[in-house]
């Protein structure tokens, strides 16, 4: 009789403990994939240059994951991390078709607010987010096809790091009391310049689409 009380005690004590893991206090990281497609919108490369040069951004996937808070039963604070980005420019508008002009390595940093709907021992919980998102870029480098279009030899870039509006729907799925799965779908309002060595400039608006998943954990 003594045992089966001490179980069913542990049993209604670990249950207790699995209920409140996203209640306010609880702490989520995970682990999974992150793709970031940039939705383009360029504009013209300064003279001199052919009339229309434009340029596009190629998609790129790296190994990622991320920590949530649960401020409230409801509200939560979200960092994700992710491997550096690379992205390869090529060329578009009246260039379309010469292939890669340069490329450039991303590194987003953004803070999340989160609401995340129903109960806090529900199964299924979707969630609606924004915060800022810093779009640190680096290691930029112009290929021999850009000095040929730019007539300047070894022809460098320069892409102005930029602070931007991040947006974004997802949702958990319990697999049992602690391990999750997280979907999610965000989009960044992003415009930056890129500085060319010849001297000229050329504005893009990536705007670019992320998608995640990951598998997670819940303390």
């Amino acid at each position: 009789m003594k045992t089966k009380l001490h179980c069913a005690i542990a049993l209604l004590a670990f249950t207790a403990v699995a209920a409140q893991a996203q209640q306010a206090g609880s702490w989520m990281a995970r682990v999974g994939a992150t793709r970031i497609s940039p939705d383009v919108s360029s504009g013209n490369l300064t003279p001199p240059s052919l009339p229309g040069t434009q340029a596009d951004i190629e998609a790129d996937t790296q190994l990622s994951g991320g920590i949530t808070y649960m401020v409230t039963d409801h509200w939560s604070v979200d960092l994700p991390l992710a491997l550096p980005y690379k992205h390869e420019i090529v060329g578009a508008g009246a260039i379309a078709g010469v292939g890669k002009i340069g490329e450039v390595r991303a590194l987003p940093i953004t803070l999340l607010g989160q609401y995340r709907f129903g109960v806090p021992t529900a199964q299924f919980r979707p969630y609606l987010g924004a915060g800022p998102t810093y779009a640190k870029f680096y290691h930029e480098r112009g290929t021999g096809v850009l000095s040929a279009l730019t007539g300047v030899p070894s022809t460098t870039l320069t892409v102005g790091s930029k602070l931007a509006l991040t947006v974004q729907a997802g949702a958990t799925m319990a697999l049992n009391e602690r391990w999750f799965v997280d979907a999610m779908v965000a989009k960044t309002f992003l415009k930056t310049r890129t500085t060319l060595s010849s001297g000229q400039t050329l504005d893009i608006k990536s705007d670019p689409l992320t998608l995640a998943l990951s598998v997670g954990y819940r303390f």
